[in-house]
């Protein structure tokens, strides 16, 4: 019967099982951190989803021109009665890291509702002509 099967479609099976397990082996300590950066003419918009995370426990850097977020989480689910068959524990950790070369850092701003990190991050302001710079052809 394992005849019938064609060759790479068995190793694609294989594979994949093998990508089930890494990420199912992973899958308390990686949390994945989706974003969208909106171009709103003056600033960019950028929104992170972060359910489950304390605001205290996330943390937004800057180093030169990288804008990072990081955020961490212990999760541990005790109870009192010490006569347990399982605890279950788990940790979470994201870390996201975005160029801001174009970004005036001083009036960036960030709030945090709903499990979702929204950060408002102003355009430097530069005149028309340092934008367009025209080159002659020799």
């Amino acid at each position: 019967m394992f005849d019938l099967i064609p060759f790479d479609r068995r190793e694609r099976n294989m594979m994949r099982m093998f990508d089930d397990m890494e990420k199912n082996f992973f899958d308390g300590f990686t949390t994945s951190c989706k974003t969208d950066i909106a171009d709103k003419g003056d600033h960019y918009l950028l929104e992170a989803e972060m359910p489950g995370f304390d605001k205290e426990n996330i943390h937004i850097d800057i180093d030169g021109n990288y804008l990072t977020i990081h955020a961490q989480q212990d999760v541990r689910k005790e109870k009192k009665d010490r006569k347990f068959i399982r605890q279950e524990r788990s940790y979470n950790s994201i870390s996201r890291s975005f160029n801001i070369s174009d970004v005036d850092t001083e009036q960036i701003k960030a709030k945090y509702k709903n499990g979702v990190l929204e950060l408002t991050m102003p355009k430097l302001h530069t005149s028309e002509t340092e934008k367009i710079k025209k080159i002659n052809i020799e």
